[in-house]
């Protein structure tokens, strides 16, 4: 296959012209790395596809052309036979309907040349839809996520998780900040990072949530300072204290969370919403914007939800929690204690 290829005047005369674009590239490459390389990777993986369908090329023709490519730039990394597979895979993915070319160009214009190409093997590897990888390029520019991060978002479900929570957001606040809010709060948040026991109470699972409170605020999204948990907080000469409480710099507001480990009640939300207005009277200041509440619960009925959010005039999302790995009760540290430490030493 490969000699039939290496005669045949038109292959040579494309891996001639290919050639001459992949060291102009090369030239445009010392200013504009990744961008100028996946615009060749794109091009290519265009090439590719045409050529293998058009002049029906078989198997052997990636094998060829990785050979040729490497051989005439020896100090370019990204030609070998699997990286070219990737490449074609790349452009096919977001051209298989032919309806999608002019929505790709328009839509996601310049953004997917810039993120990483082993961002993108992820994405394509990963996703199911083009809009599910819209998601993730726009959120990578945003967030500046390094390729680990990306792939436990998606494997997490964020795409079909993120503004998903039961709210009154588009009835209690401005239409901007409505959709803002709505966009950071998800359904479920992902808590698998924590380590509890089963039968854990409400504070054991605040106490771990502050103890990665990175991976908390990696998981709450972009924008969100820590505050602070059991926050005081004075009404009336009375001392109540918040769960958790954070400010996001986007929504210019504080966001109360509320915990829950068992099921969704009724009686949870005038609880939540007394410490949101307590911190629109005490703590919010001139240029904030009205404080919202989130009840984070083991789990919910909808229909409750929805009709207990509609008897209050604050802004309250409703949102379940996943945590998949839970430890016995009697769970034992495989490591010994201090005191089995110094008894092994006396005996």
């Amino acid at each position: 296959m490969s000699k039939l290829i290496k005669t045949d005047n038109e292959y040579k005369e494309w891996i001639g012209e290919l050639k001459q674009r992949i060291r102009q590239s090369q030239i445009k490459a010392a200013v504009k790395v990744n961008t100028e390389l996946l615009r060749l990777y794109w091009n290519l993986g265009e090439n590719i596809i045409k050529k293998q369908t058009e002049a029906k090329w078989g198997s052997g023709f990636l094998n060829q052309l990785s050979a040729d490519l490497t051989e005439a730039f020896p100090d370019m990394q990204g030609f070998s036979k699997r990286n070219l597979e990737l490449i074609r895979k790349w452009y096919s993915f977001y051209n298989e309907e032919k309806s999608n070319t002019k929505q790709v160009v328009s839509q996601l214009q310049e953004a997917l040349f810039q993120v990483p190409w082993g961002h993108h093997i992820k994405i394509v590897s990963k996703c199911t839809s083009l809009k599910e990888a819209q998601f993730y390029i726009y959120k990578i520019i945003e967030h500046g996520w390094s390729r680990n991060v990306l792939t436990n978002m998606i494997e997490s479900g964020l795409y079909q998780r993120e503004g998903a929570s039961i709210n009154n957001f588009s009835l209690r606040l401005p239409s901007l900040q409505s959709d803002l809010a709505h966009e950071l709060t998800k359904d479920p948040y992902n808590f698998d990072f924590l380590t509890l026991r089963e039968g854990y109470i409400e504070r054991e699972l605040e106490e771990a949530l502050v103890n990665n409170i990175s991976k908390f605020l990696l998981e709450l999204g972009n924008g969100f300072a820590y505050m602070g948990h059991q926050v005081p907080i004075v009404v009336g000469g009375q001392e109540f204290r918040i769960d958790m409480l954070f400010y996001n710099i986007r929504l210019r507001a504080y966001v109360v969370i509320e915990l829950k480990a068992g099921e969704f009640e009724p009686e949870f939300i005038s609880k939540l919403g007394f410490y949101v207005s307590a911190v629109n009277h005490e703590l919010r200041k001139d240029g904030d914007n009205p404080t919202i509440g989130l009840l984070v619960c083991k789990g919910k009925n909808e229909i409750v939800a929805r009709y207990t959010l509609e008897s209050t005039i604050l802004p309250i999302g409703i949102s379940e929690y996943e945590l998949s790995q839970l430890y016995p009760k009697d769970f034992k540290s495989t490591l010994p204690s201090i005191e089995e430490i110094e008894n092994e030493l006396k005996d």
